[in-house]
């Protein structure tokens, strides 16, 4: 979302950097840049408006003009000042003794139904036991659509059927989670097209009901400022706790991510960042801010990576590399470790300094038909790789929808990326337990 604003961020930050003293008018002319290049990313005007003079007045100080790096010093500013206007500090949902009440608000569309559906996978996978309760009755397949991503997510559901009354349901679900001994429940609100009284009145009645220790609006981040405008209404009306940003892994400017936190005052919580019920995370500031700049983002790449990957799984590669025992079914494997961790091209983006190349393109068509040719191979030819003489590779392309030049690359990439393993397993069992070499049990040092 956030790639071409990156970009033209970084063009005036390098420009800058090309100078070794900054002057009052070289300041100025980075301002302005940097003025465009928000406007152009439709963040709210009177938000950059704040954001410049922020960045102006302390870029102008003594201690930035006077220093050996002042165009470095330049950065550091718009960073920090990004990190404020986007919250300053991550703030993490109420915990409350006994279940944690959660009500979930927005307009249709803006993908409220399927950020309960992740925001329960969220809580589970920090160690919560959500109960999912759909109060929409406007819309006939809310609650089939809620109940089907219950069944995804393995947490239970409830909901009354041909129940009108949303205050009703409401009630009813308190009763359901103190018998399923569950620690939150969430509960997804019926949205409408556009903001209306009718609609306000009865989220506010499910409120007054329900007692919530969490009202958090859905943003749809693809539509701008309509969502900034619609979280201040709901804001006003209801009384939010905290935002929500959903399809932040769309190609919209990204103004609306960098304009809500200012004109609402609410923090945003969490963003999701893809379809699968998995891409809800947590909210932080600073990440998100050195993203915006190109910084990368490490922390969260290192908490993806312990999400994702088994310790147990990482010993056994090791024993596997040092034997020089790496097969296609341990590569395949590994694929599909990454691909749990949103991909490569996500992956790529939270590295220091890769995020804004335009250049950087990782082809994900291509890693899908390296699966398929895996997945056309027989075990004991994926366990064995020479077995596949010529007619089983023309089974393999026949079976994958590949071509036989398609094939041969990939076996002969392997066979070349299994010798280069087998030599670096030489070397980690050599290198084991001598100061300075690798911890024991651990692959290359992770």
């Amino acid at each position: 979302m956030f790639e071409t604003l990156g970009q033209k961020l970084n063009k005036v930050f390098k420009d800058l950097r090309g100078y070794g003293k900054l002057s009052e008018k070289n300041i100025s002319d980075a301002l302005r840049e940097i003025r465009m290049a928000l406007l152009e990313a439709d963040v709210h005007f009177s938000v950059v408006k704040d954001f410049l003079s922020k960045v102006k007045e302390k870029s102008l100080g003594q201690e930035v003009l006077n220093s050996i790096t002042p165009g470095q010093q330049v950065v550091k500013i718009v960073h920090d000042e990004l990190v404020e206007l986007l919250g300053g500090e991550a703030v993490e949902l109420e915990r409350p003794k006994g279940f944690v009440k959660i009500l979930l608000v927005g307009l249709q569309g803006a993908g409220k139904t399927t950020t309960a559906g992740k925001l329960a996978s969220w809580l589970k996978r920090n160690k919560k036991r959500p109960l999912l309760v759909s109060c929409d009755t406007q819309r006939p397949a809310a609650r089939d659509q809620l109940r089907i991503l219950a069944e995804q997510v393995d947490v239970p559901f409830f909901t009354i059927n041909d129940e009108k009354d949303p205050k009703k349901i409401a009630a009813a679900a308190i009763d359901r989670a103190t018998e399923e001994g569950v620690d939150a429940i969430i509960v997804d609100t019926a949205g409408r097209l556009h903001v209306d009284e009718e609609l306000m009145d009865e989220v506010v009645q499910v409120r007054d009901l329900f007692q919530p220790n969490e009202i958090l609006f859905v943003a749809d981040a693809m539509t701008g400022q309509d969502a900034v405008q619609s979280a201040k209404a709901f804001n006003e009306s209801v009384g939010t706790t905290g935002i929500i940003l959903s399809k932040l892994d769309g190609d919209s400017r990204g103004g609306a991510a960098l304009s809500i936190r200012w004109i609402t005052g609410k923090p945003i919580k969490f963003c999701g960042i893809g379809e699968k019920l998995d891409q809800l995370e947590a909210f932080y500031p600073d990440r998100m801010a050195s993203r915006i700049l190109g910084m990368g983002d490490v922390v969260s790449l290192v908490e993806k990576a312990q999400e994702n990957f088994n310790e147990d799984e990482a010993v056994k590669m090791q024993a596997k590399l040092q034997k020089g025992s790496f097969d296609f079914e341990d590569f395949l494997n590994q694929m599909r470790q990454l691909q749990k961790m949103g991909g490569m091209g996500e992956l790529l983006k939270m590295m220091p300094g890769m995020g804004q190349l335009k250049d950087l393109q990782v082809d994900e068509k291509e890693m899908k038909r390296t699966e398929a040719i895996i997945l056309s191979m027989t075990k004991v030819e994926r366990s064995r790789p020479s077995l596949l003489d010529i007619s089983r590779r023309q089974r393999i392309a026949d079976g994958s929808g590949t071509t036989l030049n398609e094939v041969n690359s990939l076996i002969k990439r392997f066979n070349q990326s299994q010798k280069m393993m087998k030599k670096m397993g030489g070397m980690a069992k050599g290198m084991k337990g001598k100061k300075g070499g690798m911890p024991s049990g651990l692959p290359f040092g992770r």
